[in-house]
C-alpha cells in the first residue's frame, strides 16, 4: 500500500468536529454536503481523531467520515485520504493497545490512510511513548494503515520518534502543529519547518484560522460564542486589531475573504492547512484559498501586522520542544 497526500489541501475535519454537536439527521446531511463538495473540488485530505465524538457519541466523527466516504461517487474518489489521530490515553501503555485502537478506528472509517500519534507524552510520561509508536508501525506492517504521522512534536522529540520509526522500517509522513498568523511559534521559534524539510515530512497546520479569529467575524467580545472559545479568544481579540485590519485590506485588494487570505498564507509558508467546516458555506470559503498565491509584499505586510499584535494564540499544552 502507498499513502498519497495532496500537493496542497484544506482538510475539513480539524477543529470543527471537536465540538460535541447534536448529531441529528439534518447535521449529518449538512456535513455530508461539506464532504461531497470538498472532494468534488479536489480537496481530499480529511483529518479526525479517535478522541473526537467520544463518550455517548462513541467515535461518531470517524463513523460519519467513513459513511460519507463510502457513499461518495464522483471525481477524485480514489484520491481521498482519511487520517485519524490516536490519543495516548493513560490506559494505552502497550504496543498492542495502540494496534487495537487503530483497528477500531479503521473499522469506523472504512479505510485508514494515515494514522497519527495525537500528541507526545514527552512532557509527562516519556516512557509511555515508545511502545505506542511501535504500535503505529505495526498498524502499517499489518496493512491496516498506509502511513504514520505525528502531532504536537517539537524538533527534539520529532527526531527521536523519526529515528525509532525508521529503525522499524516506517517513514514519518506528516507532522501536525498549531500554526497560523497568530501562532507561529512552532515554525519561528522551534524551527520545525526546517527540520521537517530535512526529514522529508509534510507539515500540517491545524487551527489555521485561530479558532475563527482570523475570519473577521468577531469584532467585539460580544460577538464571541460562549464556552471555552469565548474564554480563549476574549483575552486575545482586543490586541489583534493590527492584523485584522491588514487581513481585511489584503482581502479587499484580492477580492477574497479574510479567511481565504489567512489560509493562503499558511499554504505560502509550505504547510497544508486543515480548517474546520460545519456547513457548505464554510467549505466553499475554505476552497477559495486554493488556486492563487499571496505575493511577497503581502506576506511581509501580514507578518509585520501579526508581529505588532499584543496577544497571540495560546500554545497547545501538549506541544513539545
Amino acid at each position: 500500500m502507498q499513502l498519497r497526500l495532496p500537493e496542497m489541501g484544506c482538510g475539513t475535519w480539524a477543529w470543527g468536529n471537536r465540538l460535541l454537536w447534536d448529531y441529528q439527521v439534518e447535521m449529518d446531511d449538512a456535513l455530508k454536503a461539506v464532504f461531497d463538495f470538498c472532494v468534488s473540488q479536489g480537496i481530499t485530505l480529511f483529518d479526525t481523531g479517535d478522541s473526537y465524538g467520544t463518550g455517548k457519541l462513541s467515535g461518531q466523527s470517524e463513523k460519519l467520515l467513513g459513511q460519507f466516504n463510502a457513499a461518495y461517487e464522483g471525481d477524485y474518489k480514489e484520491q481521498i485520504c482519511l487520517a485519524t489521530k490516536l490519543a495516548p490515553y493513560p490506559w494505552r501503555l502497550t504496543q498492542g493497545s495502540m494496534v487495537s485502537a487503530g483497528r477500531s478506528s479503521a473499522q469506523r472509517l472504512g479505510q485508514l490512510d494515515l494514522v497519527q500519534m495525537h500528541w507526545t507524552t514527552a512532557n509527562y510520561f516519556p516512557w509511555q511513548e515508545g511502545p505506542l509508536l511501535d504500535g503505529l508501525a505495526e498498524l502499517c506492517d499489518l496493512g491496516i494503515a498506509k502511513g504514520v504521522g505525528l502531532s504536537n512534536y517539537g524538533p527534539k522529540r520529532l527526531r527521536w520518534a523519526h529515528k525509532r520509526l525508521v529503525a522499524l522500517g516506517i517513514k514519518v509522513q506528516t507532522l501536525q502543529v498549531q500554526y497560523s498568523l497568530l501562532s507561529t511559534y512552532p515554525v519561528d521559534e522551534l524551527n520545525l519547518k526546517v527540520v521537517c524539510d530535512e526529514l522529508d515530512i509534510r507539515l500540517i497546520a491545524y487551527s489555521p484560522l485561530a479558532l475563527g479569529l482570523l475570519t473577521g467575524k468577531y469584532t467585539d467580545k460580544s460577538d464571541l460564542p460562549g464556552g471555552l472559545r469565548k474564554l480563549a479568544l476574549g483575552q486575545i481579540l482586543p490586541g489583534v486589531t493590527p492584523l485584522l485590519s491588514c487581513l481585511k485590506a489584503v482581502a479587499e485588494g484580492r477580492n477574497k475573504t479574510m479567511a481565504q487570505v489567512a489560509l493562503n498564507w499558511c499554504i505560502c509558508k509550505g504547510t497544508i492547512p486543515i480548517p474546520g467546516a460545519k456547513n457548505l458555506q464554510q467549505a466553499k470559503q475554505n476552497a477559495g484559498a486554493l488556486g492563487w498565491s499571496l505575493n511577497e509584499g503581502e506576506i511581509a505586510e501580514l507578518e509585520a501586522a501579526a508581529a505588532a499584535c499584543d496577544k497571540k494564540m495560546v500554545q497547545n499544552i501538549f506541544q513539545s520542544r
